[in-house]
């Protein structure tokens, strides 16, 4: 029997390799954020100073391993069974979960993971052993004081993240302005120096005490001494900003810096139990099986757990190693990165999230009341606010999405939040607050533009409900699994690991051969971040132009199915237009916007010449799409309602239709990717003598309804109706041709 327990053990600590892996993919990557949005360095030198940091937080994590081994539950009324039961259920559901959140670029919580995995695998052991006749309420099984200030601080830390973010970040941009390197002058060294002390207060002061090699006598004399410590660290590093800002350093980039270090030494010093905890609480209660047990797993009750916890070094330090590689090597940290930069940018950009309800009204409410203030205001004070934060003075990296400014108060307060609560045993969620520190310091740098807003606020909706679909599913699922695994014994762990490592493993490989579409959003990126406004507009006519070219074959490919499709009766291929024609209109939607994002960067004069055409062009992309939509669905309708087929001597007249449309189009598609206008006017005229083919055939079919069979008037309509979106289609086309020329050249004249 020991065997078997020491199997399982084995097989928790390997699932803690993969538990490791999937979660800094998600949540370590969170001290990354700031530094690669800023440009404050390269991502390898971010990384540098990222790894050192996890691997001095590791070894400061010891105290915050208590919370898995009694924080939730009550390990003295739960057995040997129970408990490795609980902690194999725990540890698959996490690395499912979050493998799901990573894959689709969320930023989640593995402490709320954790948690609320822990909580819904105790209380269902709970339930199992009340219901076997043991005399206790779950108010003596679950530790519910503690878990509800472990949740309350969890919840709690969005809220005060998000407050202090704002507030930290208006005074810092009130002192420093966006154009921040006019005001360094003598401002730069408090600024560091006030930055680097509460680094050092948060992170060595108050995690030190948890150091193995921290004799009582040291943590006395610092406990004494922590005012003089704290003025002489400002006073010291104070002199030492300024002296460097003085040599010509950027001291901005090095408190950047200083606080990735910071945040990743918190890091791990707060979150390594999430990944780790469980499964060195499952070792703990083996040895402890091993050495005073007395053979049966089910009635040796498992007190020792109530003890501190003295994990090995060499478990930490292995734990921060793991972590450093799987973040240098897995794909999707920066899938992940994206959604917490794209949201807090300063600049409108690729919006990755749509408007909301809620997000629309919280933005007019929010209006309102910024208009109020504004009338209640004296017009010297808005002046003097509207110089310091006049964006047009914003100075940034190449390629970054905010300054540096923001990210040294995003890092630094982030870190001194969650340094705080881990020092107060709290494990305080490390995405919540670093999520949260940059949605308050985007606010008040007024990156939620009325451009932007609405969409902005729906994508911190979207993470935050997230964050509670994670509490909620890691409790049911963690429930679930540990009601198989407490029936079904060891084989079940085994067979339930086994899978998990394999889904992993599938998920990773199928990741990996997504299509990747960086190019285009890489242009994008490129043209708002350029200064240059000569340069700006021919590399929107190839953004424009690629992005036309994907469309006008999205068209062709829909049309031919579409109408293939019901020719054939193919409800299957009609039921996936219908899918696939939904999304091309976020699609369109998508593009547009940031064409239109793109074209406010571009010289006055150009902007007001292109406009039109750059519209009108849009909007027959958006007719055509409206064509093609109502074509599917009567189709569909008339398919799935398995009425008559067309009959055949239509479908030869209606093939020959097909087939010159979707010639027409390929040619369309032809002349976008030779890059010239030349084939346009024989284009247009191939348009029109299109338009007269469809309309001799439309009147063909309108003199035999009347003097067709009843039976087949249902499907005669339908392919009349295809026959008038094909024409109004054809006449969309046209028109984008005209517009698409005058876009690329304003001299062309139209020639029938």
């Amino acid at each position: 029997m020991e065997i078997i327990f020491l199997c399982v053990v084995v097989f928790l600590l390997l699932l803690a390799i993969f538990d490791l892996t999937v979660g800094v993919s998600n949540d370590a990557v969170n001290f990354l954020n700031s530094a690669i949005g800023s440009g404050a360095a390269t991502f390898k030198r971010v990384l540098i100073v990222a790894s050192i940091g996890v691997f001095i937080g590791a070894a400061m994590s010891n105290g915050m391993m208590d919370i898995a081994r009694h924080g939730i539950f009550r390990p003295e009324h739960f057995s040997f069974y129970d408990l490795m039961c609980i902690f194999m259920a725990v540890v698959v559901t996490d690395v499912i979960l979050l493998d799901i959140f990573n894959s689709l670029g969320m930023p989640t919580s593995t402490t709320v993971s954790m948690v609320f995995e822990l909580l819904g695998a105790t209380f269902v052991v709970s339930l199992i052993k009340m219901a076997g006749g043991l005399d206790l309420g779950l108010d003596q099984l679950l530790n519910t004081e503690k878990a509800l200030s472990v949740i309350l601080g969890i919840f709690l830390s969005v809220a005060i993240a998000f407050v202090f973010g704002t507030i930290v970040q208006f005074i810092s941009r009130m002192i420093f302005s966006f154009n921040y390197r006019s005001n360094l002058k003598w401002k730069i060294g408090i600024f560091g120096g006030i930055c680097a002390t509460a680094i050092v207060y948060f992170l060595l002061l108050k995690g030190a005490k948890d150091l193995a090699f921290m004799t009582p006598e040291v943590k006395a004399w610092i406990a004494g001494n922590t005012g003089l410590i704290m003025v002489s660290c400002l006073a010291f590093f104070t002199v030492l900003m300024q002296l460097l800002h003085a040599l010509g350093v950027n001291v901005l980039k090095v408190v950047v810096l200083m606080g990735t270090f910071a945040l990743a030494m918190a890091f791990a010093g707060n979150d390594l139990v999430n990944f780790i905890g469980v499964p060195l609480s499952g070792l703990a209660s083996y040895q402890d099986y091993v050495a005073n047990g007395s053979g049966d797993p089910h009635g040796y009750l498992m007190d020792a757990l109530n003890g501190p916890a003295n994990t090995p070094v060499y478990f930490l330090i292995g734990a921060g190693a793991v972590m450093v590689v799987a973040l240098s090597t897995s794909g999707k940290v920066r899938n992940v990165t994206k959604t917490a930069i794209g949201l807090s940018s300063q600049q409108a950009g690729d919006e990755m999230f749509g408007s909301s309800r809620i997000a629309r009204r919280l933005v007019r409410w929010a209006l309102s009341v910024i208009s109020w203030v504004e009338r209640v205001t004296p017009a010297g004070v808005r002046r003097w606010f509207g110089r310091r934060f006049d964006v047009d003075d914003m100075i940034m990296e190449n390629g970054a999405s905010f300054d540096l400014v923001r990210g040294s108060v995003n890092l630094v307060l982030a870190g001194a939040l969650i340094a705080f609560g881990t020092s107060m045993k709290l494990p305080l969620s490390t995405t919540f607050v670093t999520f949260m520190v940059a949605m308050g310091t985007s606010l008040a740098d007024r990156a939620w533009g009325r451009e932007s807003a609405v969409f902005r606020i729906t994508g911190v909706i979207s993470v935050v409900g997230g964050w509670f679909l994670t509490a909620g599913a890691a409790f049911v699922g963690a429930g679930i699994i540990v009601t198989a695994m407490h029936y079904g014994g060891h084989w079940v762990m085994f067979l339930l690991g086994t899978l998990t490592v394999v889904l992993l493993i599938r998920s990773n490989r199928r990741y990996r051969k997504r299509p990747e579409n960086d190019k285009g959003d890489a242009l994008f990126q490129t043209i708002i971040t350029t200064d240059d406004k000569e340069h700006i507009w021919p590399m929107l006519m190839l953004y424009i132009t690629e992005q036309q070219q994907k469309f006008m074959s999205f068209a062709m490919s829909s049309y031919m199915d579409i109408t293939a499709a019901f020719i054939s009766d193919n409800a299957g291929m009609l039921g996936k237009a219908e899918s696939n024609l939904t999304k091309q209109k976020d699609v369109l939607k998508s593009a547009r916007r940031k064409e239109t994002l793109c074209l406010g960067h571009v010289s006055r004069e150009v902007a007001i010449e292109k406009s039109a055409w750059f519209y009108l062009s849009n909007n027959c992309c958006m007719g055509m799409l409206y064509n093609l939509r109502r074509i599917n669905e009567v189709c569909k309708e008339h398919v799935d309602n398995n009425f008559f087929l067309l009959p055949k001597e239509y479908g030869e007249d209606y093939e020959r239709v097909r087939s010159m449309v979707g010639g027409m189009l390929g040619e369309v598609i032809e002349m976008l990717s030779s890059g010239t206008t030349d084939s346009i006017p024989g284009l247009r005229r191939r348009c029109d003598e299109l338009k007269d083919v469809i309309s001799a055939t439309y009147h063909r079919v309108e003199d035999q309804l009347h003097e067709g069979d009843a039976g087949t008037m249902t499907v005669l309509y339908v392919y009349v109706n295809m026959l008038q979106e094909t024409q109004e289609l054809v006449s969309s086309v046209r028109k984008y041709l005209r517009a698409f020329a005058k876009l690329r050249n304003p001299d062309y004249r139209s020639r029938r």
